[in-house]
């Protein structure tokens, strides 16, 4: 495989951008991060005209696949008429209506532009509801790169939680907790010393940072009881799960309401948008100006125009149940790869997401299990084998399933997967 062009734009790309790139995710990509020409449906193709059934999908929002024209005509169209108006217009009702009827703890909807910005609108209308300053976190998630929250422990149980980057102030810690996940106790350990001081607990419903880590039974539940019964609040992550998992996202799947969520990624088909939804009474500090929430760029016509368009077709068609099928598909195709080549791997996650990891058989729960017995650098060596016979997978153990993938896709990847293990185990 020519990588040639790509490694040409990345030096070239350097002597004007940190990294070469615009978002630091994207610098661990091997060799060297590479640079995309097209993308269509299930496939992607780069500079040196490499193509690759991709399961990477932007990292999780092209549910649909690339470039669906259903998306793309929307857009244009309404485009048409205007791109940002600093005002108000038609279509962002009609997306915050078809949010409302999607998301069971959609109440009221206020929009933005990335998940990041989302959650921490979520966190300050939460200080602001509670008059409390504590947010709790789990090991291993990820919330965006905020100061608020970019918070973690070293996975080992020892010590305190660190900051995720410099120049992050070390005063921020102090209202920040992090806890192991699928762990009850930790949770009630908190609650009984920091209680009157927690104004939230922010949790993905499913782990999907790490490992696509499913709740222990009756954990979200759990969370949901205590954060009730301390007055404080459940906020929920629903930037990858959310219209990936379900109709009504993660809430929705596992019956569980928090009093917050947030959306991104999946929501507009791979356009620039999310949002923060729940309880009109906890929102309307928003709406009357004692919490400040803006954007230039949020309810713009584009992003609008594409939320219209995927919010309709979930609603409408069956997009989330063919995710979950597809996923589960192709999950039982790598376990039974697994039991050929007896690598023990862990394939765990509910279908339209879900994590592959080398770890000896023994069982992933947590982030601490994951840094534990997760061979990273085996994993490496399968993902540049699987992108020597063209099929693109996220370098952290993470596949995203879009619509767009077919049996011929699956199986292309299974007979890739089949000669890529084979030679790992020689």
């Amino acid at each position: 495989m020519k990588l040639d062009k790509s490694r040409e734009m990345y030096v070239r790309a350097r002597r004007s951008m940190p990294g070469g790139v615009s978002s630091n995710v994207r610098l661990v990509e091997s060799p060297h991060p590479l640079y995309f020409e097209s993308a269509m449906g299930s496939y992607i193709t780069d500079v040196d005209g490499n193509q690759y059934v991709d399961y990477v999908l932007g990292q999780g929002p092209m549910i649909f696949g690339h470039s669906p024209s259903f998306l793309l005509d929307a857009v244009a169209e309404a485009s048409k008429k205007g791109q940002l108006f600093a005002g108000q217009h038609l279509l962002e009702i009609e997306v915050a209506e078809l949010a409302r009827e999607l998301v069971p703890s959609a109440e009221i909807v206020r929009f933005a532009s990335s998940g990041t910005e989302a959650v921490q609108a979520a966190v300050r209308v939460a200080r602001a509801f509670t008059k409390k300053n504590i947010i709790v976190r789990f090991e291993g998630h990820y919330h965006g790169w905020s100061d608020s929250l970019f918070f973690d422990n070293d996975h080992s149980g020892e010590g305190q939680s660190q900051p995720l980057s410099l120049g992050i102030s070390e005063s921020s810690s102090s209202d920040v907790a992090v806890l192991p996940w699928n762990n009850f106790e930790a949770v009630e350990q908190v609650f009984k010393t920091s209680g009157n001081a927690i104004a939230a607990v922010i949790t993905e419903p499913v782990m999907c940072n790490t490992n696509c880590i499913m709740p222990a039974p009756g954990y979200l539940q759990y969370l949901r009881d205590i954060t009730s019964a301390n007055e404080s609040l459940l906020i929920f992550d629903e930037v990858i799960t959310g219209f990936r998992l379900g109709k009504g996202g993660a809430q929705e799947y596992f019956g569980v309401l928090p009093d917050l969520a947030t959306f991104a990624k999946a929501m507009a088909g791979g356009y620039p948008l999310s949002m923060l939804c729940g309880k009109r009474e906890i929102m309307n500090l928003i709406g009357t100006g004692e919490v400040m929430h803006g954007g230039t760029a949020n309810a713009n016509v584009m992003s609008m125009a594409a939320g219209k368009a995927a919010l309709e077709r979930i609603r409408d068609k069956n997009t989330t149940d063919s995710l979950s099928l597809l996923g589960q598909r192709l999950m039982a195709g790598l376990k039974d790869l697994d039991r050929k080549y007896e690598l023990g791997m862990s394939l765990q996650g509910p279908g339209p997401m879900f994590a592959l990891s080398f770890t000896g058989g023994k069982e992933i729960t947590d982030a601490r299990s994951h840094s534990a017995y997760s061979d990273m650098e085996l994993y490496g060596k399968f993902v540049d084998g699987m992108m020597e016979e063209g099929v693109r997978i996220v370098g952290r153990g993470m596949w995203f399933i879009s619509e767009s993938l077919s049996e011929e896709d699956i199986n292309f990847t299974l007979s890739a997967a089949d000669k890529v293990l084979g030679e790992i185990v020689k």
